[in-house]
């Protein structure tokens, strides 16, 4: 519904338009529509020239060359990246930001596995965030277990609280989390809250912020629904909590009651997350910090954020921790994955929410399976978005044609986002496998090297689909109307 209601006023000017061309410029008409097309192939020349998706310039192809107007007005104000400059400029003058961690892990990953270290390099190359040693690693296979133990770091908070996630609602997760936010206010705790406006938008209002800075809790929104922008599309899916930056949590998990299975939406909440410490809780500090300097309007203070160190705890593989941003020319996530997928030897096992990838990272799975790599999908049984779910399903049949098997979580929802390849690597964070969380949104990942989290990780996955149903070609049904129907469906995935 939000973003119907986005294009409402570029489908209100376009109907005028027209009305105008009927009633009162009848005798140019001809020419002016003219004009129009001659203009509209000049924008049709300029997608089909520029580096993006296959599907994202079909679907703007389609909308420009049916309504020049406001198709023009719709890709100006939303499809096109030059929107996003307000925020790069914002990132850009952001201050008083700690020192990332020195890097310990590129030398040794690539020393063990030279190809690994190119993916190890690169992925550090493009988002600036180094790879350390991985300490104090605890994966969490459910929201319910990871919410007690947020608490627990919380209430020995001593500097600083910072807390960062795309959904907020009040109920027993969140008001829990704020009874300590509080408490820690007042003993002289800098606390600061970053949520997304949008993505809160049904569930967090601005006079829930302003109770939360009466307690003496620093609250941000980001990228506030204020107006209709072209920064609009562009939103903050990362999810991060972070204690004195000895700690962080970070994962699928946001701040609601379903996700920790309190209050029942779409059957089971299949979640998960994890905990680290030392230098890379560092890394986490630095992504909160960028943001929070860029988008606050009331920047952290130069003395508050120390250093990031490692501890004495000794090391457990190495992690490289970095968020997705849109600003950047390379989408760090789906290029990743689709590497690791052509590195993969024996397996590669994902879980995601969403299954709607762009043409390189479905033709990395394909590829994969072809070449006798045993890949593997985790989905939802039950939705929690219908028509959404059914684009997901429009991409089963050349998945499975291919060899790939996926598997839907007959008790409820899966939200739960990562990947394991061979005993190599595995990746846990916020990235769905869908153009939006690829491509436009602010995300955060951790992938992690030689950790305790693979074979975390490879235990819940194997548990997980114990729980599962395969699926086939004979179960997902077909026929002609069915393939009529998700073809279409296919051409609209970037906008879900």
């Amino acid at each position: 519904m939000r973003r119907i209601l986005t294009i409402i006023p570029a489908v209100i000017i376009q109907a005028l338009w027209v009305l105008a061309l009927m009633k009162w410029l009848a005798p140019w008409a001809a020419a002016i529509n003219f004009i129009l097309s001659l203009l509209a192939l000049i924008f049709v020349l300029y997608i089909v020239t520029k580096q993006d998706e296959s599907t994202y310039k079909i679907l703007w192809l389609l909308v420009i060359l049916s309504f020049p107007l406001v198709g023009a007005l719709l890709y100006l104000c939303f499809g096109n990246k030059r929107t996003t400059k307000p925020l790069k400029r914002k990132l850009a003058a952001a201050s008083a930001l700690p020192p990332l961690p020195k890097d310990e892990g590129l030398a040794a990953i690539s020393e063990a596995d030279t190809r690994m270290g190119q993916t190890f390099r690169w992925l550090s190359g493009v988002t600036g965030y180094p790879a350390v040693r991985a300490e104090g690693v605890r994966y969490y296979p459910l929201g319910d277990e990871l919410f007690p133990a947020m608490l627990e770091e919380l209430d020995k908070a001593e500097r600083f609280i910072f807390v960062e996630y795309f959904i907020v609602e009040n109920g027993l997760m969140w008001d829990s989390i704020v009874d300590i936010l509080s408490r820690k206010a007042a003993e002289g705790v800098d606390v600061r809250v970053m949520y997304d406006d949008m993505g809160s938008l049904s569930t967090y209002s601005r006079k829930n912020a302003d109770e939360l800075r009466k307690k003496g809790i620093r609250c941000a929104a980001f990228n506030p629904l204020v107006a209709l922008k072209g920064t609009l599309n562009y939103r903050d899916h990362r999810k991060m909590l972070i204690i004195d930056g000895r700690v962080a949590f970070s994962g699928g998990v946001n701040l609601a009651d379903e996700y920790i299975n309190k209050i029942v939406k779409h059957g089971h909440w299949k979640d998960i997350g994890f905990r680290i410490e030392g230098a890379a809780a560092g890394c986490y500090t630095r992504m909160f910090a960028e943001f929070w300097n860029a988008f606050s309007g009331d920047p952290i203070s130069d003395g508050l954020v120390l250093p990031a160190s490692g501890t004495e705890n000794g090391g457990d593989g190495y992690v490289l921790s970095y968020y997705d941003s849109p600003l950047r020319e390379q989408a760090a996530s789906n290029e990743l994955y689709v590497d690791l997928l052509s590195q993969a030897k024996e397996r590669a096992w994902f879980f995601t929410p969403y299954l709607m990838p762009g043409e390189a990272l479905q033709s990395a799975f394909v590829r994969a399976a072809r070449r006798g790599v045993d890949v593997r999908i985790i989905m939802p049984g039950v939705p929690d978005k219908k028509l959404v779910f059914r684009m997901s399903r429009s991409f089963y049949p050349s998945l499975l044609e291919a060899g790939v098997k996926i598997y839907e979580y007959t008790p409820g929802f899966v939200h739960a986002k990562a990947c394991l390849i061979d005993d190599a690597v595995c990746s846990v964070g916020t990235v769905n496998l869908d153009y939006r969380s690829l491509f436009l949104h602010f995300e955060n990942n951790s992938l992690f090297y030689g950790s305790s989290m693979l074979k975390a990780l490879e235990a819940d996955f194997l548990a997980t689909e114990e729980k599962c149903e395969e699926k086939t070609a004979e179960n997902i049904g077909g026929g002609f109307w069915k393939w009529l129907f998700d073809g279409v469906l296919r051409i609209f995935t970037p906008l879900c």
